[in-house]
């Protein structure tokens, strides 16, 4: 396909957006890919709809080569599915929910699970039906409290989900392989680098879960990987649990006075001057960090909650959120330490937290009610030794000892990972890196067969539920990643294949001759199967136009100026920045064989 620049429908800009904080997000308003809307909600240009078209283009030939069939369902589904599900609830404020005039609910649909249930449930009853595997290619609806990045995190996005129907679990098992084989393709293709980690379920709910995360710094998930090839998502890694301490030799709990110790840190340099240790000085480690947050609860009830963490770490939010899904979590707020005078703000110790709560009472099975629950990191192991908070204002306690002075209600997986902790499988020291999530693939089981009731008869004429497997990816968010690893100071440099076009003419000259060469130039290449871009303005500077070809990305430019005059024209490559001068003649043939060997590296 040939277009012209002075028609087509573009215009770039020479400073970054005011809201965008990451290069793709800069580069794609600045090129003319897209247009900010709304907070999260972006408007497609015929430049940012070129490369999206060919990124899903090899998503689909992927998907169709292993045997998968391509249907679609509407962005706009009843509520009777979801609910059925529980999801309706679950997904609690992230899910658009709308109402008809009739007074129906509706919602827009972030994913299609049981839509895609309720169709196989719909045509197909026998264990001959199966395996099949279907999928979509199809915008997505998610309200994010808070969209970044552009098209990283956006509350309307394009997605690829594909969902497989087993009768069996080796079947499942089967579909889930090849699923992860075409994703592993379908990422080489793209040339975009990419990890795969463990990862949790979350609201998806099944049993194994795995992310393909494509490493870099301004990702929001961190991941975690060690040199024996344990991988995972940091909201996947469990904790090394150590043994049970003996506390036998520790005193009794002391009362000491804290003035001036607002922190972890200025409490370790006092317990140091005025409390030091007989064996090595107090460590940020040795203190016990209470953490009060806010769970609101799927149905709006909000609970508070106490998370007891070394004080050598911090709550990774993320963490603590995959822990209690499908609660959300905030930061408590004056409001919520109301009515909990036992709370004392900067000096909570356990001592009046869940089963240590002096008025808690047990009912008729021997719970204990009332407090605020507490939980705890899993290293807060029976005979484990504690500073913390007394529960009065400027006054910690020494020697408070896990199992013998406090205990909690149950741990949790909610502090953060360190550079250095063990693996939980034992192959050794964990190295953290930042990633953006791309793809994500699950195996559901029966949880939406059971609660939509998608039944088949086996071979032997028995009801059996289907087994499901669930495999995202995120196509909008591939195309940030590919901006955000392809690009310079200059702009954006696109691999071949993704690119909008595949050739830039520019005309840089002011006679008539130079624009009647690259016209034909553009229509050569363009019936050699090239997507050409020419640049065909008349009353544009050569400068600004070399400008736009290095922040647009098209792999390759091609000038038409002053060199003509010799019959010479240059080809130059955006990706090294190599400028090379041929005849004028040969710049077709050379073009074809650029691109060629361009495809076959990737």
């Amino acid at each position: 396909m040939l277009r012209n620049l002075s028609t087509f429908f573009l215009r770039t800009l020479r400073e970054d957006p005011a809201d965008a904080e990451v290069n793709s997000h800069k580069l794609l308003v600045r090129a003319g890919y897209i247009r900010r809307s709304a907070p999260g909600i972006y408007t497609w240009l015929p430049l940012g709809l070129r490369t999206l078209r060919k990124i899903e283009d090899i998503v689909r030939q992927e998907m169709d080569a292993m045997g998968a069939q391509e249907v679609h369902f509407p962005g706009l589904i009843p509520a009777e599915p979801y609910k059925a599900t529980n999801r309706w609830e679950e997904y609690g404020p992230t899910l658009f929910k709308l109402m008809d005039r009739k007074g129906g609910d509706y919602l827009l649909a972030p994913t299609h699970e049981e839509m895609f249930t309720l169709l196989v449930k719909d045509l197909y009853s026998s264990y001959k039906d199966l395996p099949t595997t279907l999928y979509q290619i199809q915008t997505k609806y998610r309200d994010e409290a808070r969209p970044r990045a552009g098209l990283i995190r956006g509350r309307e996005f394009v997605m690829k989900d594909a969902y497989s129907f087993d009768i069996d679990e080796p079947g499942l098992d089967a579909s889930y392989q090849a699923e992860r084989d075409t994703y592993e393709r379908i990422f080489q293709r793209l040339g975009l680098r990419y990890v795969i980690v463990s990862a949790m379920s979350g609201a998806m709910g099944g049993s194994r879960s795995e992310e393909f995360l494509h490493p870099s710094a301004i990702g929001e998930d961190t991941f975690v990987a060690s040199p024996g090839g344990y991988a995972a998502n940091a909201e996947a890694v469990t904790t090394t649990v150590p043994d049970p301490q003996d506390a036998s030799h520790v005193p009794a709990p002391t009362e000491v006075p804290t003035p001036d110790a607002p922190t972890i840190d200025s409490l370790v340099d006092l317990l140091n001057a005025k409390y030091p240790r007989q064996d090595r000085p107090w460590c940020a480690g040795d203190t016990l960090k209470n953490v009060v947050v806010v769970l609101t609860h799927p149905d709006g009830e909000r609970e508070l909650l106490v998370v007891g963490i070394p004080g050598d770490r911090d709550i990774d939010m993320k963490r603590l959120e995959a822990s209690v899904a499908p609660a959300e979590v905030d930061m408590a707020s004056d409001g919520d330490f109301v009515g909990h005078p036992e709370l004392v703000r900067g000096y909570i110790g356990p001592q009046v937290l869940g089963p240590n709560f002096a008025g808690r009472t047990p009912d008729a099975e021997g719970n204990r009610s009332g407090g605020v629950r507490y939980l705890v990191d899993p290293r807060i192991v029976e005979g484990t030794v504690w500073v913390t908070g007394a529960n009065t204002d400027k006054r910690h306690v020494l020697n408070l000892v896990m199992g013998r002075d406090f205990a909690a209600d149950g741990t949790i997986e909610a502090a953060e990972i360190h550079e250095g902790d063990p693996a939980p499988d034992g192959s050794g020291p964990l190295h953290l890196e930042r990633g953006i999530e791309i793809g994500h693939i699950f195996q559901l089981g029966r949880k939406y067969a059971q609660a939509l009731g998608l039944t088949v008869l086996d071979e032997n004429g028995k009801t059996q539920v289907v087994t499901m497997g669930s495999y995202g990816i995120g196509v909008t968010r591939v195309m940030a990643a590919l901006a955000e690893a392809n690009c310079d100071d200059k702009g954006l440099n696109w691999p071949v294949g993704i690119a909008p076009f595949d050739v830039h003419v520019l005309a840089t000259g002011k006679g008539d001759e130079v624009f009647a060469a690259a016209a034909s130039l553009g229509e050569q290449l363009d019936e050699a199967g090239m997507d050409v871009l020419v640049d065909d303005r008349r009353k544009v500077s050569a400068g600004v136009k070399f400008k736009d070809f290095e922040l647009v990305g098209v792999p390759f430019g091609l000038v038409v100026g002053r060199a003509l005059a010799d019959g010479r024209v240059e080809i130059r490559v955006r990706a090294t920045g190599e400028a090379i001068v041929v005849p004028v003649e040969e710049a077709v043939s050379r073009l074809r064989q650029l691109h060629g060997a361009a495809l076959r590296g990737q």
